[in-house]
């Protein structure tokens, strides 16, 4: 479970409606006016709090004839506090998050239109570039040298430049004329 659904969850389990709600959906499944009449509440505000119910995945719905039936998600409900709180080791994905962004940032910056302006000096901008030519080739796939440098062409003039840097950084082997990339 993210962090996100965590909070959407407790968010929604914030209104004394919403509780009285479950509560009902817990004895058994019910449709709104069912719902409205067992708790004394409008038809039009059991909606309101069934939708915040349901996109926080707590309640699930189907159509039954004419009407549509309310029940607890019971996946939902068998999770305890501890799954509700514990994630994913959480620094991990905001680091991940911040590198994502980072490299959108430079690709961003040194790509126009599809073309790249120029070279980053700096070497960790300029694995984010090599990056992106890379992605331009498949794995397990061998090319020509004449294949690469057409790849590489369409948005850079200086394809040596980048056909030599993705040999040196890794991102592919050379054999004689033939190039491929790298499993990393």
């Amino acid at each position: 479970m993210d962090i996100g659904q965590s909070v959407n969850i407790v968010k929604s389990l914030s209104d004394i409606s919403r509780l009285r709600i479950l509560n009902s959906l817990l004895e058994k499944p019910r449709y709104v006016e069912e719902l409205a009449h067992k708790i004394n509440l409008a038809p039009s505000t059991v909606s309101f709090h069934l939708r915040k119910l349901e996109s926080a995945g707590l309640v699930v719905q189907k159509k039954e004839q004419y009407y549509i039936i309310y029940s607890v998600n019971n996946k939902l409900f068998n999770l305890n506090l501890r799954n509700l709180i514990q994630f994913e080791d959480m620094e991990k994905n905001s680091e991940e998050e911040r590198i994502e962004k980072y490299r959108t940032k430079v690709i961003r910056i040194f790509f126009r239109n599809g073309k790249l302006i120029k070279l980053p000096v700096q070497h960790k901008k300029r694995l984010i570039i090599l990056s992106v030519y890379s992605a331009k080739f498949r794995p397990g796939k061998k090319y020509s040298e004449e294949k690469v440098n057409e790849l590489i062409k369409e948005s850079y003039e200086d394809y040596c430049t980048i056909r030599r840097l993705l040999i040196e950084e890794g991102f592919m082997k050379r054999d004689k004329h033939f190039y491929w990339l790298i499993n990393k």
